[in-house]
């Protein structure tokens, strides 16, 4: 079988489900849907390695996690004389969070309860947010249906939350067509109005959420450990981490590990630290043999013993494997690995820090990897390493520093509050690198409880913060692009969204960014719909310093309605030919094609000739920019000589 196709946590996820759906390697392979859909997948043989599976474990006397389920289940559906002794022994049942139940669990019960039907479950279907686990919503919105003579009582009191806080949350869950009618209210006083940010880019959201943070805890004398940020993916938590970093907030993430501390991130990383620096021991032997290519741990201990004995560097024993170990059969891979390695060296001069990057993530094979992997985790690593690009994407776009203005609003300063030198505009890996050691380098644990807290909703849920930031509430991110197809799948996104709201016990701050790095391209996002679903006397608005959009800063939000701040929908496309000139050949009047904003008129020059500004409008609704021609990558278009002389 294909081992890139048939990847051990596919198939045994893809097991896991059929059990908590009470289903048999026999009923599996005879199910024409559940084989059609393998079939689809190009893994037809999911069966037969289930059949195989469940022979294995039978005869090992083992049983999986999913086994302790099923084969209970087994035992009372099969053995009658197991099933009354069970039914007499527990005459009372009590289930907890039984909005999280999946079917094989609700079937066990039902089981058990029979007899005397003393079942009492506890479980706010609101916050039904597992069902990638296997979770379904229907064991709770069907009880009653199961057990028409139950009785009912609703605990819609809620005492951790402002009034402005639950009225939200009932606004935004009333949406949802699939649930349990209750009215959620509260005692506790009226609280501050939700504040409601638009940033910029996701950087700039990072910044923002930092700042009011910081400027919270001087302002009330609140400790690091009253404030959550909550994010939808793991992938968004670096630009809040590198955020805090500058500022010196300590922080953990909970239920994860910091960005930069990541199996996948630090294994790109090693490939671009051994790229720029091929003495670099530590990286070397990271990825020397990832992804596999024939390299074994024995052959790097030989090569560690030749290098000891001859007083030389990893590195050179690798690169004269010929001559220091003649005749091993891994010397065709290390050749293949030496090369590789130095041809991505011979692109450092001539390719910028993400360009190269990305370079290396496709021909290393480290994308392909993860690519291939499409489990929950298998996802989230790719969107990792894909949040890393996008990262360096940011810093190859990062504007030139601009004299006059706030430093810190330029995001200009380093972790010790230094505004950084010329030699930060250097857009190369090795720069590059060299800003993202300071991060790395502060992810030693500090030993202190009092840190903000990182997670994602789901790791929240049972939680409770008195100030929560709920971040990146955009269409496609929040809700989740893969939950679009379904109601019910957009529904559950809809609870999470509640669950996020409910963790705040006095502030609770939404942001959303007009534009993101998603693989490699700027792309422009709106707000997400729950943003609308709040009742706009609920909310108050706070707007970005550094709005990508220019022309947005002069807009009002309506009076009426939520707002929903349209960012402009136009992502250039760079013409096949681009090739940047030299600025000083820009004359005003000349049209000119940038990367990002696309074709524009230039209206203006002024400054000397090192530090030319242009003056451009653009086309597409992007607008007037000012722009340093010294760091701006411009094509011409159309010059007034090729008006005359066409």
């Amino acid at each position: 079988m294909n081992d890139s196709l048939y990847k051990p946590n596919i198939v045994l996820n893809r097991i896991s489900a059929a059990k908590n759906s009470l289903i048999s390697p026999q009923q599996y392979q005879h199910d024409v849907n559940v084989m059609a859909d393998d079939a689809s997948a190009g893994r037809p043989k999911i069966g037969l390695l289930y059949e195989q599976y469940a022979k294995r474990c039978f005869m090992a006397g083992a049983m999986d996690f999913d086994d302790l389920l099923y084969k209970m289940y087994y035992l009372l559906d099969k053995f009658p004389d197991a099933l009354h002794k069970y039914q007499q022994r527990f005459r009372y049942i009590m289930i907890d969070e039984f909005q999280d139940t999946n079917g094989a669990q609700y079937a066990i019960v039902k089981k058990l309860g029979d007899v005397h039907q003393n079942i009492c479950v506890v479980g706010d279907d609101a916050q039904s947010i597992y069902s990638f686990r296997g979770a379904t919503i229907a064991n709770i919105l069907n009880f009653e249906k199961d057990y028409p003579e139950l009785q009912v009582f609703k605990l819609e009191q809620n005492y951790r939350s402002t009034k402005h806080i639950v009225h939200a949350a009932n606004k935004v869950i009333g949406n949802n067509k699939m649930q349990i009618t209750k009215e959620i209210w509260t005692e506790n006083h009226i609280g501050e109005k939700i504040k409601l940010v638009k940033a910029g880019s996701d950087n700039d959201e990072g910044k923002m959420v930092v700042d009011s943070i910081f400027e919270e805890k001087m302002r009330n004398q609140r400790m690091n450990k009253d404030f959550v940020i909550l994010y939808r993916t793991h992938s968004q938590s670096r630009a809040f981490e590198e955020a805090l970093r500058r500022i010196n907030i300590p922080y953990v993430v909970y239920g994860g590990i910091s960005f930069y501390q990541r199996k996948e991130i630090k294994d790109l990383v090693a490939y671009l630290r051994l790229t720029v620096n091929h003495f670099d021991e530590e990286s070397l032997k990271r990825i020397v043999n990832y992804p596999t290519r024939g390299i074994g741990q024995t052959t790097i201990e030989k090569c560690l013993l030749v290098a000891n004995e001859k007083g030389m560097r990893l590195w050179e024993v690798l690169e004269h494997y010929n001559e220091m170990l003649p005749g091993n059969r891994a010397a065709n891979a290390i050749n293949d690995f030496v090369t590789k390695i130095k041809t991505f060296a011979l692109m450092l001069k001539t390719h910028n820090a993400f360009d190269l990057a990305s370079h290396i993530a496709k021909a290393s094979g480290l994308l392909n990897e993860l690519y291939n992997d499409k489990t929950i985790e298998g996802l989230s690593r790719y969107e990792n390493m894909q949040g890393l690009l996008n990262g360096i994407k940011e810093f190859t776009e990062r504007a030139p520093f601009e004299e006059g203005k706030d430093p810190i609003e330029q995001e200009w300063v380093t972790i010790d509050g230094e505004i950084l030198n010329e030699k930060s505009f250097d857009k190369s890996l090795g720069a590059y690198l060299q800003e993202i050691t300071l991060l790395t380098d502060a992810d030693k644990d500090n030993g202190s409880e009092d840190r903000v807290k990182l997670m994602t909703i789901h790791s929240a849920k049972g939680l409770e913060f008195a100030c929560v930031y709920v971040v990146g509430l955009e269409e496609n991110l929040f809700p989740n692009q893969m939950s679009m197809g379904s109601r019910d799948e957009l529904e559950e996104e809809r609870r999470l969204f509640y669950v996020a709201i409910t963790r705040a016990e006095q502030k609770l701050t939404l942001t959303f960014a007009t534009s993101r790095y998603r693989y490699g391209n700027l792309t422009y996002s709106e707000p997400s719909r729950f943003i609308e679903e709040i009742d706009h006397r609920l909310i108050e608005k706070q707007f970005s310093h550094r709005d990508m959009n220019a022309s947005s800063r002069e807009e009002k939000f309506s009076k009426v309605t939520v707002p929903v701040i349209k960012a402009p929908q136009y992502v250039h496309k760079i013409a096949s030919d681009f090739v940047a000139v030299d600025f000083n050949q820009i004359q005003v009047g000349m049209e000119v094609e940038h990367q990002r904003f696309g074709i524009g008129k230039v209206l203006q020059l002024e400054g000397n000739s090192k530090d030319k500004m242009a003056t451009i409008f653009f086309q597409n609704n992007v607008g007037q920019k000012k722009i340093m021609l010294r760091y701006a990558k411009l094509r011409i278009v159309k010059s007034d000589m090729m008006q005359e002389n066409p």
